[in-house]
């Protein structure tokens, strides 16, 4: 396929305007960042919440090969308390 060079048009001449369809419109700026704390209530009252509650709880039920049933924090090193074994995360 071989690439055509236009010729300069005249000055005079008008530039074709292709529909605009494709074009975005015009957004104006938004308020700045709002400070913290004067900022909507109600997205936070969820977050506020949890953190009043002392966050998640991160514990789980683990069943180890043993037989045994205990629940403890979750982490990457959780052994079992009945016979040490490492369990899996």
């Amino acid at each position: 396929m071989q690439m055509r060079v236009r010729a300069n048009r005249e000055k005079s001449e008008p530039r074709p305007r292709g529909g605009g369809l494709l074009r975005r419109p015009h957004v104006s700026p938004g308020p700045a960042d709002p400070e913290p704390g004067s900022g909507s209530e109600a997205d936070l009252t969820d977050e506020r919440r949890a953190r009043e509650s002392g966050g998640p709880d991160d514990r789980a039920m683990y069943s180890c090969s043993c037989g045994y049933v205990f629940e403890a924090d979750v982490t990457t090193s959780v052994t079992c308390p009945h016979c040490g074994t490492g369990q899996a995360w």
